[in-house]
């Protein structure tokens, strides 16, 4: 494999000269750049990631941190990450956590790690960083956007969903198709967004007329496990409901399993409602009817902030993209 020191001696230039053609970091004549652009295509020369970060001072790498890497959440997520840093010609560098119990000491590792390894900014997603934690992540890495949060003091890098207007969404929705006796199967209290959504739930069925307390949750973990148990727990107990809302999709196929095998059919005995809009929600038997967040929109205007951070670009950047509800057979409309 071709070295620079071997370029510099078929160019028949000094070293340094060589790093300046490659880098553009200083003038050098056309005729030299030509004889050293001849003699790197000759020798098939490709300067080293390491140099090149040496050179210019940047990675160009982003580093990201997902607290979980399983489950159908956060795939298409880093996906959209990975393709948006790709079309912009910049890598990126991936942490995850180990738990959710853990979630925020792995966060913390994670950033560590991450800066560590030389990125040039930094793009972290999780609910349980405490706003020191934030300050902590600031200090290590100026340049970071946090998906999935909001802070007041780090306004301008925060990206998340509207996530009281989604959980609105779902109780008007249930309401309009004319169920008044439902059911919810919530995440762990101890998650932010979870809290936001259901807070925007149970205003809307105030303003329905439906009393949130009277309502019966069981709580899960954001897993489809936790969703078939759940919902067959709010069986035993004898609860009466037509609809069963899942604060997220994991959980309402969990649910829809779990209904099954106490031998209900969705949406003959029981309607079904989810939340996030994970490609599998079209899969499932029924369809499951659910509250889209945008999230490939989310993540690709935090990433746009973060690029124009990191490399001065001017790319668009946009905060507020609405949740939708995609209507499916899984949610039946009732007199």
């Amino acid at each position: 494999m071709a070295t620079i020191k071997d370029v510099a001696k078929r160019a028949g230039v000094g070293v340094g000269t060589v790093s300046r053609v490659i880098v553009g970091s200083a003038p050098v004549s056309a005729e030299t750049a030509m004889r050293v652009r001849r003699a790197i295509a000759e020798l098939r020369f490709r300067p080293s990631h390491a140099a090149r970060v040496l050179q210019k001072g940047q990675s160009q790498t982003i580093g990201v941190f997902a607290p979980l890497v399983h489950g159908a959440f956060y795939t298409p997520i880093l996906h959209t990450i990975y393709t948006t840093l790709r079309s912009y010609g910049r890598h990126m560098v991936v942490d995850f956590g180990q738990s959710r119990e853990s979630e925020r000491q792995d966060a913390l590792d994670g950033v560590e790690f991450l800066t560590d390894r030389g990125c040039d900014g930094l793009l972290v997603m999780g609910t349980a960083l405490k706003p020191a934690d934030i300050d902590r992540i600031a200090e290590l890495q100026p340049n970071f956007v946090l998906l999935n949060r909001r802070t007041p003091r780090f306004r301008a890098q925060c990206f998340a969903p509207n996530h009281e207007a989604a959980g609105a969404a779902v109780a008007h929705a249930l309401c309009d198709s004319g169920h008044r006796r439902l059911a919810v199967i919530e995440g762990p209290r101890d998650s932010a967004d979870n809290r936001q959504r259901m807070r925007g739930f149970r205003s809307a069925l105030a303003e329905r007329g439906i009393d949130p307390e009277s309502v019966p949750y069981e709580q899960g973990d954001f897993s489809p496990e936790s969703g078939r148990t759940a919902a067959q727990t709010l069986l035993a107990r004898g609860c009466k409901f037509t609809a069963l809302f899942c604060a997220n999709d994991e959980m309402a196929i969990g649910a829809l399993a779990g209904l099954s095998q106490m031998g209900l059919s969705v949406p003959g005995d029981l309607s079904v409602m989810g939340y996030d809009g994970i490609d599998l929600t079209a899969l499932t038997v029924p369809p499951l009817t659910t509250v889209l967040i945008p999230w490939q929109q989310i993540v690709t205007h935090a990433l746009h902030h973060l690029l124009n951070q990191c490399y001065g670009m001017s790319l668009p950047v946009e905060r507020d993209i609405p949740a939708q509800v995609l209507w499916r057979e899984s949610l039946a409309r009732r007199s």
